[in-house]
């Protein structure tokens, strides 16, 4: 089963080698990390997709990471509405005469053109992991020559609070 885990940690040398030894320890195989730095001074986040047969070593892992010095927050937001996306930069094998069919293609995926050659077109694609790999699935047949990707960075939807009128019952 995936997990994704948020961990919110103080920016300085050497966090991100202490966080995933600490996942290496416990034997979770990372599918996917980002890091990168948040809206406060000196402080980034780190969005781990890890792979996980028990849950339990998720709630140790929790704890674990929790007391790291500088680590600030974790959150399993794996089960919370979230919002999730990933890039990918994918190089295609492209002969001119087969670019209209391919642009046919790409475009319900909002993908776009980042680089031209002769026989080779560089798409660029946003999106959450399972659009990412229908993408790729649809270009694999015309000759994928370079493909690179981000790994997912994802956070909680904001609660939407209700407008509804509040309806009292006066006795």
């Amino acid at each position: 089963m995936k997990r994704v885990i948020t961990v919110t940690v103080i920016n300085q040398s050497g966090v991100l080698n202490r966080v995933t030894g600490l996942l290496m320890k416990r034997q979770f195989n990372i599918e996917s990390i980002t890091v990168g730095h948040t809206e406060q001074y000196g402080m980034s986040k780190m969005t781990f997709v890890v792979n996980v047969e028990d849950e339990r070593k998720i709630e140790q892992l929790v704890k674990q990471l929790q007391k790291q010095i500088d680590v600030i927050k974790v959150d399993d937001i794996t089960d919370k509405s979230m919002v999730m996306r990933e890039l990918a930069l994918v190089r295609v094998i492209s002969p001119p005469h087969m670019r209209s069919e391919m642009n046919s293609i790409i475009e319900p995926f909002r993908a776009t053109v980042i680089d031209t050659g002769k026989n080779v077109i560089t798409y660029q694609v946003t999106g959450d992991p399972e659009k990412i790999e229908a993408f790729i699935d649809l270009l694999k047949p015309y000759g994928i020559k370079e493909l690179t990707r981000t790994g997912a960075t994802a956070f909680v939807r904001d609660k939407q609070k209700s407008h509804a009128p509040q309806l009292s019952i006066l006795k």
